[in-house]
Order: C-alpha cells, then structure tokens, then sequence
C-alpha cells in the first residue's frame, strides 16, 4: 500500500480468522493487534480501549456468520423470489392454484428477463415516474433520483426495459464491477440520461444492500477504515465496493482494459468523460439507496480526491436515500470544502426511524459521522431539514416505546394512505408484511423505498414550503 496515501488504516480479514483468533481480541487485551495475522494495522494506539476491540471483535464475528450461511441465504433469496415472481405472474395465489389444477401454470420468468422482478420491486412494484411533478420543477430530480436508485436493484434487462419503454429516455449502460478485496464482481450501477430536461441530465445510480447478497451485508458491517493523508478517515467496505486497488489504493489513473476487472469508480468515470465531451451542455447526477447511497457520495469524494474539476463543473447534485455514515468529522470537513470549491450540491433525505442511516455508531470509539444537512422526513411525510437525524444512534431505552409505537401507526397507515391520496400509494402484501415484522425491529422497514419513494411524491410541498422559508 503506498505509503504517501495512508497515514493510518485498519483492514479486517475474516477469512483468514478462527473463532478462537477473535476470542484473543476480547481476552487477550495485552497483545497488539498488529500480532494478529488476520488484521492489517498501521496504527494501534487508539485501538486498544475494550469498546473499540469489542467493536472489531463484533464486525469479524458478524462476517464469519455471513460467510458460513452465504449459500443458504443465496439459495432462499432465491427460492423466494422465484416464488413471487411465479405468483406474480400468475394472477395471484388464487389463481395460481386455479392455473395448478387445469394444467395452465406459467412458469416464472428467467431471472435475467426484463419480466423478472427482484424482493425490492415486489415492496415498491412503483415503475412509473410522478406525473405530477414536471421536468421543470425543483422536486423533479430528487423524485427521478429516488426511481433511479430503486430500479438499480433490477437486473440489466428490466432497467433497460424501464429506462426506454416506459420513461422514454436514453439506456447508456449497466455496471458489473469488481472488489479486489472480496476478489470477484460485486458492485453494480447503471446509467441512463434524461432527454426530456434541458440541458439533457446523466443519471448514474448504484444499487444497494441486496437483501440476500451476502457479499452486500459484509459490506456494510466491514468496519475497516483507511486514513487518507489531508482527508480524513473513511469506511473501508464502501471504498472496496467502489473500487479502492489492494496495492495501491486510488491511484488517478489505472490501465484499463488490459484485464476482465472492471472497478466502478474508474469505469464510471470514463464513461462519463466520454459522454459529457459528446455533449456539451450537458450535466450529471449520483445517486443510490442504503449501500448504493454510500458509493454514490464517495464517488463524488473520490472524483474531489482526484481533483477531476471538468467533471465536477458537471455534477449537478448527489442525492442518497438511507444513506449510511461514510468517515469520521475530519472527512466531512473535507467534503464540505471540497463540495464548497466546486459548488456541488448534496442532499441527504433521511426517513423516520430508518435504522440504516444511524450506522456506524457517531460515538468516540468509532467516530463516524454524517455531514452537510439531513433532509428528514417523519412519519407524516412532513420534511425538515436538520443538522443531524433524531436518535442518532437508534439503539436508545428512551426511543424504544415511540419507536414501537409509530411501527404499528405505519401499518395501520399502510391502509389507510391509498383511501386518501390513491392507488400509486396502495401497498403490495409483501411490504405490508414487512411492516407487521418491523413492529418488533423498529426502523427496519423504514429503510425500504417505499418510504423513500412517497415522501419524495408527497413530502415534497412541505419540504418547499421549508426551503422557502430558511
């Protein structure tokens, strides 16, 4: 690792651990960490307080877990998303036994058909864009940028599908990119732009936490961390996923094309330079959900990083939904300069209890911490902006009954909502189910889309109303 690019950092090996090496963390507090061949550390002198070991002890044990169970859970996100495509397909359960015994049972579709839905669609089936909001009002980028980072879940064909067919615009391409660290392709994004606005808008929208992608979770429980000379300290699995070189780090420039590794950082980025000397006017936007949240501010970092000034010139907004913390207080600083410099503008929206965006704690054993505004959104849909999300931290006795509380208010709303603003905002079983489940983990399905997807259609008038009046 090149020694001009890290000051300190921290880089977690579970593979190479046994139950009993993660034991030694906790009983063994006398050893250095650096004795431990299944950690790589350059600085151990703020890692040997009990909370800051238990922490390492806990994200180790975490992706021991996911690793054991990575088929089964495979097998089953699998086994249940045939099942509701198959029931989808055929009308319904109902109809599905009816189709059974006549002998006219459709199969489900092939899961790399334009027809194949993942367990995202199937919480938020929403495809179409707000027709209420015109291309030329203010809301419609966030609105657009939420429909982008939902459809990024879907495989190639479906977002091809959907790009083209129904939202009329221009299909630019997918992205199927490599993590030297997990050593296989991992992260994906796409690519569209919007011909309606003037001037045209790129649209780049990485996908999340796929909820049965092992490799996803480990991801966000990684809590690996590089200390970047003059940047600050940034969450090591988000850098991995985006494309951070094992040897090197984030060198400018790597050769490209001379191997089947495609990273998404360096991908996107020429990708995009190519497009935007094609056309001259226009700009770009970054967005992404839960995970995809997190690679998309940080591919903006990186771009600031690399002082990429003709893209940044470009970069018309980064909007994240449930995004999680990314670095510590001194990268936020430097993201706030750096987005200052370049006059990029970055919108955080936050849902109610949405645990995700609470994580990694912002405590002084592993000081993360967000940074710009936070654009929240209550259970009402009614939008403040705010320095920092309620309950920071969301594992608090004091937020336990409200918590609880508005789980139960959100299912009971789940039915009542479409009685009084539509169909658009009906809800599919699934995530009805997901509710019921919530109210025992509250903020667990706060982190859908389906939040996400209605506060940007009807929190909008009171987030205007805010913004407005500031």
């Amino acid at each position: 690792m090149e020694e001009d690019l890290y000051k300190d950092y921290l880089v977690l090996n579970p593979e190479s651990a046994s139950f009993f090496d993660l034991v030694r963390i906790l009983c063994f507090p006398s050893h250095s960490l650096k004795e431990l061949d299944f950690i790589d550390v350059q600085e151990t002198k703020n890692l040997n307080g009990l909370r800051r070991r238990w922490l390492i002890f806990v994200s180790l044990l975490v992706q021991k877990i996911l690793i054991k169970i990575k088929n089964p859970m495979a097998l089953v996100g699998t086994l249940l998303e045939t099942w509701l495509n198959l029931l989808s397909i055929n009308g319904g359960l109902l109809y599905l036994l009816l189709n059974f015994i006549t002998g006219k049972v459709i199969k489900a579709p092939d899961p790399s058909s334009a027809e194949f839905s993942s367990i995202i669609a199937f919480i938020d089936p929403r495809v179409k864009l707000d027709k209420n909001i015109e291309n030329t009002d203010n809301l419609y980028k966030p609105a657009l940028s939420l429909m982008a980072a939902k459809l990024s879940y879907e495989n190639e064909a479906s977002i091809q599908n959907v790009v083209q067919n129904v939202w009329k615009m221009e299909y630019l391409g997918f992205f199927d990119c490599w993590d030297d660290y997990l050593e296989k392709s991992s992260t994906q994004a796409m690519m569209f732009k919007d011909t309606s606005s003037s001037p045209n808008t790129i649209v780049i929208a990485f996908r999340g936490t796929s909820p049965f992608l092992v490799d996803d979770w480990r991801t966000d429980v990684d809590f690996s961390w590089y200390n970047l000379y003059g940047v600050g300290k940034v969450h090591g699995g988000f850098m991995k996923a985006l494309g951070l070189q094992k040897n090197s780090g984030w060198p400018k420039e790597i050769s490209m094309g001379t191997s089947d590794k495609h990273y998404a950082y360096y991908d996107i980025r020429q990708k995009l330079k190519e497009l935007l000397q094609e056309n001259e006017n226009a700009k770009f936007i970054v967005t992404g959900h839960s995970l995809g949240a997190s690679l998309a501010i940080l591919f903006a970092g990186v771009l600031m990083f690399h002082e990429e000034e003709e893209l940044l010139k470009r970069l018309d907004g980064v909007y994240t939904f449930g995004q999680p913390r990314v670095g510590n207080k001194k990268f936020g600083d430097y993201m706030m300069t750096r987005m200052l410099k370049y006059n990029v503008k970055y919108f955080r929206y936050v849902y109610c209890n949405d645990v995700v965006c609470r994580m990694p704690y912002d405590d002084n054993s592993l000081m993360f911490k967000h940074f710009g505004s936070c654009l929240y959104f209550n259970s009402l849909y009614g939008g403040e902006v705010r320095e920092e999300e309620p309950n920071k931290n969301y594992f608090s006795p004091l937020w336990a009954i409200p918590m609880v509380l508005n789980a139960i208010w959100e299912l009971i709303r789940s039915f009542l909502l479409p009685m009084v603003k539509g169909k658009e905002f009906d809800e599919s079983w699934f995530c009805r189910f997901l509710r019921t489940t919530a109210i025992l983990f509250p903020g667990l399905s706060n982190h859908s889309p389906q939040d996400y997807g209605n506060l940007t259609r009807l929190g909008s008038l009171q987030f205007q109303h805010i913004k407005k009046n500031e």
